[in-house]
This record gives structure tokens, sequence and C-alpha cells, in this order.
């Protein structure tokens, strides 16, 4: 019964995101919306790729990762390279920028993986700078004057992005690769002698998460025009930290909720940038003093749905 449940949420969500995809089509295709609205849909989704793959290292397994630019800008910038300069189909683009970020997580991961806390934070702070200045230094994709690129990201390829993002990344937390991530969150001591191997699982769900970030860094790199090394600073970093631990730590929808309410908020106040800071701050200084937890907690939106079915099943129990 559970699992059919799941199932129809399941099926449920996904036809509920083709409502959503056709709608904003609609209205792009029809010209309701202009080149500003356009340019904030794509954004959200790319922060909401962003927000959900780090939500796998921090969220799921507990790693302390403010690197997360360093791997969009690796995947920014191998996708605007094999576009712009080997001459190569977008999708292939992705694909090419995706595996160069997961490869680099997998080689920073490896030996950075077995610190732990503060200094696995350091770390990947230091691994995103150095990913920035090698760019400013490199004359074949512009150096600190950025790379030019073709725009080629539409809604279409967004969507399909955040979608497969979503799916893949939910599966793997669902299934027992995933718990035995969660199993290292929790106590890495206690899984560690339970047999888990707990870097193994660690460096997987890194590699992971840098894939999705670098295929957001080709969807950003195509979208933009131009790409900067200044782009990828480490506040960009901080950013993308901000939508995890705003939307709940341990919760999918809530970094999906809090990546679109922050692009939102960000987009519409970008004219008075001095406000902006002001209020962005005390958001999310309101927030961690009432709700320290985060928007969702560790819940999904599904659990609000299995809540109200399980209490129907209690009262039929008790009827009975």
């Amino acid at each position: 019964m559970n699992i059919l449940k799941r199932a129809k949420g399941f099926w449920l969500s996904i036809v509920l995101s083709f409502v959503i995809f056709a709608v904003i089509q609609m209205l792009i295709s029809g010209g309701s919306l202009n080149a500003f609205y356009q340019n904030t849909i794509m954004f959200i989704g790319i922060n909401i790729i962003l927000a959900v793959s780090l939500h796998l290292i921090i969220g799921i397994t507990g790693q302390f990762s403010i690197g997360h630019a360093g791997f969009l800008a690796v995947g920014a910038y191998a996708s605007a390279v094999v576009t712009m300069k080997l001459e190569q189909p977008f999708v292939l683009s992705l694909l090419i920028g995706g595996i160069a970020a997961a490869l680099m997580g997998l080689l920073i991961g490896i030996p950075s993986l077995r610190l732990k806390g503060d200094y696995l934070a350091i770390a990947t702070l230091g691994f995103g700078e150095i990913v920035r200045i090698t760019l400013l230094n490199i004359d074949y994709v512009g150096g600190a004057a950025g790379m030019q690129v073709s725009h080629m990201t539409t809604w279409p390829w967004v969507f399909a992005s955040v979608l497969i993002t979503i799916v893949v990344i939910r599966n793997f937390t669902t299934s027992t690769h995933g718990r035995a991530c969660i199993s290292v969150r929790e106590d890495e001591t206690a899984a560690d002698s339970m047999g888990i191997n707990t870097t193994y699982y660690k460096v997987i769900a890194f590699a992971i998460g840098a894939f999705f970030a670098g295929i957001a860094g080709g969807l950003y790199a195509h979208n933009f025009y131009i790409i900067q090394p200044v782009n990828f600073g480490f506040l960009k970093s901080f950013d993308i930290l901000i939508f995890v631990v705003l939307g709940g730590l341990g919760s999918l929808s809530g970094s999906v909720l809090a990546a679109i309410l922050l692009t939102i908020v960000t987009t519409f106040l970008q004219d008075y940038p001095e406000t902006r800071m002001i209020i962005y701050s005390l958001v999310l200084i309101i927030m961690m003093i009432y709700r320290p937890q985060g928007l969702m907690g560790t819940k999904e939106f599904t659990t609000f749905f299995k809540r109200k079915g399980g209490h129907k099943h209690d009262n039929k129990q008790t009827t009975a």
C-alpha cells in the first residue's frame, strides 16, 4: 500500500511539473514574458540545480562544503570551450561540463573528504579559489576579461535539467546508497563500525553533486553571453549554501523552495543594491531566530500528503 502511495505521489509530481512547463512555454512562445522575466526563470532553474546538488553533499551526507562555485566554474568553462572552441552540440557540452566537474570532484574529494567539519570547509573553499585564480591566468578562455559564449540555454533545456537532477538525487537518496549517506551524516563513527565505507560514500555524493553543478555551469555559461572568473568567487558558494540552509538541511523540497524565493527576491531588488543586501540579511537573521531548522526542516512536500492519509487510516482503526 505504501508503494502505491509513493508511486501515486511520484506521478502526481511529474504531471504537475509538465503542467508548469507547458504553461511557461506557452507564455514564452506567446510573448507574454519579456526578456527580463525569461532570464529570471532560467536563473531560478539554474539555482534549483545548484541547491539540489549541494543538498546531497551537505543535507544528506553531512559534508560541509563551501566550494560549490568551483564546480560551477569548471562546468561553465568546459561547456563553453566545447561549443565555442570545438564547435560541438550544446547537449554534448552540458555532458562534458558535468563530467569535467565530477572528475574534479573526485580529484578533490578523495584526499580532502578524509577531513571533517571546519577542516573540510577550508579545503573546499581553497579548491574554489584555486579554480577561480587558475581561470584568471588562462588566456585560452579569456583570462580576467572572460569568454564570450553564444546564447543556447532555453526553457526546455533548463526544465529538463532541473527535472533530471531532482529525480536522480531523490532516487539516490531513497536507495540503499542514500541511506548509507544519511548514516554517515547522523554518526560517521557508528556507520564506520557497522561496516559502511564512509569515505567511499562521501566521495560518491561529492562526485554526483559536482556533476550536476557542472550541468548548471553549462546552462549558466550559455545564458549570460559572457563568463568571467569573478562570477565564481567564494561569495557565489555562500549563496548556494544559503539555499540549502534556509530551505532546511536534509530537505530536497526546502532547497528547491529556498532557491525559488531567494532568486526572486535577489532579482527584483537588484536595482537597489544597498537596500537589497539589508533586506536579504534581515530575512536570513529573522529566519534563523524563529525557525533555525529552515523552511521545511527535514520534511518534504509529500510528507504532508502521507500524514493526511495516515490520520484517516488511524481513524478507521479507532472506529473499528
